[in-house]
């Protein structure tokens, strides 16, 4: 039964008599009206899900009703019947807002027919709305901002940023080249509030040489040195009232480390060829793919300042030890390259995804964004196939999977030996294709969880 309440709207009273015992036997709930003014107050009185109203009416036509009715309820449905219509009245009461035309005299399916296309509308409507509901959840979930990531190691990321946004505590953030140690960065600082209406200034330790790097960061005053000729604010007078993104920190010369101690203790900042000091209000976060632990014990580093550019890290792990995200990531970089190089590329193929979830990316992130732009370039199809990845990518694969030196000699015959790496190959590929998942693993390689996880430690795949 259906359950669905409908309103007919007819000056005929014999029609509406006659459409509501038909709809009430099919198990909808039938309300009449006589014209399209009695039709607009029990609407305004009544939810109904759909609407039948004749054409053809005194007092309020039926095109007049759909008109007035269509932009006060948008939502609903509405499905318009006439003796008189024609061609060019349907396409008027589609073009208004009609879902359907019926013309009488008609039969019983056909209203009936047309009222079951209407609720398979009405539901997949609400399935997409749900959908699209789920999907939002889901993003949100998957993403802080423009970081893209579903792994715990991420999740655990996306709190702190979240936690340190709105505070001026210094930040460092480490990871190998190519986490997304910038993008991280840019995520603290849109989301910090007041501080994130005002610039955020990124400079890169390692790109500019020795001798302009304290000009660049503090600024000169006029007659500094020869090519002063006027004054020049630094970097950090830029950034006043916002963020400084101090991107590989370890590079920062020694001389230079004592300067910005001094600048992060007092907040200020003393300009060269400068008499006096400025203050200044900026938001610190630093970043290095070195081990300034390290750096230090060699005295390539300054343990005080290590200290105070140290009171909160973000670690980003390298996309290896995040295999779950991959097929995220690439993704959303099909998605992103789609529109930049006007291509329609529905995702990854059943035979490239193993292979991107294997291949160890020693390039991170950068690397993957990089090998998906190639291959969304590259792709003839509609999803991007093997043939469209890198050779270095899909042949590491390969000699990945094949019988590594020594494990088998040439003359070797030992099936006992043969099926023990073609099983640790088997639940490698199961835990690249799952992410990790021991369960899902354990089913698509048909054997039990803990069997699986004996496996694991058989074969010592706990890291890989």
């Amino acid at each position: 039964m259906s359950g669905n309440r409908v309103l007919v709207i007819d000056d005929e009273k014999n029609m509406r008599h006659m459409l509501q015992i038909m709809l009430s036997k099919a198990g909808y709930v039938a309300e009449t009206a006589s014209d399209g003014a009695d039709g607009l107050e029990k609407m305004s009185n009544t939810e109904f899900d759909f609407i039948l109203c004749d054409l053809r009416m005194p007092k309020m036509d039926g095109m007049t009703f759909l008109k007035t009715a269509h932009e006060k309820y948008k939502e609903k449905t509405f499905i318009m019947m006439s003796a008189f219509g024609n061609m060019d009245d349907a396409l008027e009461a589609m073009k208004i807002g009609a879902y359907d035309y019926i013309s009488k005299p008609f039969k019983k399916d056909e209203v009936l027919l047309t009222l079951k296309k209407a609720e398979e509308r009405e539901r997949l409507k609400a399935e997409n709305i749900e959908y699209r509901k789920k999907l939002s959840q889901i993003e949100q979930r998957y993403s802080f901002g423009n970081i893209k990531a579903k792994s715990e190691a991420m999740s655990c990321v996306f709190d702190l940023v979240q936690t340190v946004a709105h505070h001026k505590t210094t930040v460092l953030i480490t990871g190998e080249s190519g986490t997304g140690k910038d993008l991280t960065a840019r995520e603290i600082h849109r989301h910090s509030g007041q501080r994130a209406s005002a610039p955020l200034v990124s400079i890169n330790c390692a790109s500019i040489p020795e001798n302009l790097l304290e000009s660049e960061l503090f600024g000169y005053k006029r007659g500094a040195f020869t090519d002063a000729v006027k004054d020049k604010p630094g970097r950090f007078e830029e950034a006043s009232g916002g963020t400084i993104f101090l991107d590989e920190i370890g590079e920062l010369p020694l001389p230079l480390q004592v300067k910005l101690l001094r600048v992060l203790q007092e907040e200020e900042i003393n300009p060269l060829g400068g008499v006096g000091s400025k203050k200044i209000d900026v938001r610190v976060i630093a970043a290095t793919s070195k081990d300034l632990r390290k750096e230090i014990e060699q005295g390539r580093f300054r343990e005080d300042l290590f200290y105070r550019i140290n009171v909160m890290t973000i670690h980003l792990p390298p996309l290896r030890e995040r295999r779950g995200d991959i097929t995220l990531l690439a993704g959303h970089f099909i998605e992103t390259f789609n529109k930049k190089l006007q291509k329609d590329i529905e995702g990854l193929s059943s035979e490239a995804t193993p292979i991107l979830m294997e291949y160890p990316w020693p390039g991170n992130i950068r690397e993957l964004e990089n090998v998906i732009e190639r291959a969304v370039l590259l792709a003839k199809g509609r999803w991007v196939s093997p043939e469209d990845l890198p050779s270095h990518i899909t042949t590491h694969v390969a000699s990945d999977h094949a019988f590594p030196p020594g494990q088998l000699s040439a003359d070797s015959l030992s099936i006992r030996k043969a099926s023990k790496w073609v099983e640790r190959d088997l639940i490698k590929k199961a835990l690249a294709r799952t992410g990790g998942n021991h369960s899902q693993a354990a089913k698509i390689l048909e054997i039990s969880r803990p069997k699986l996880l004996a496996k694991i430690k058989e074969f010592d795949l706990e890291k890989k």
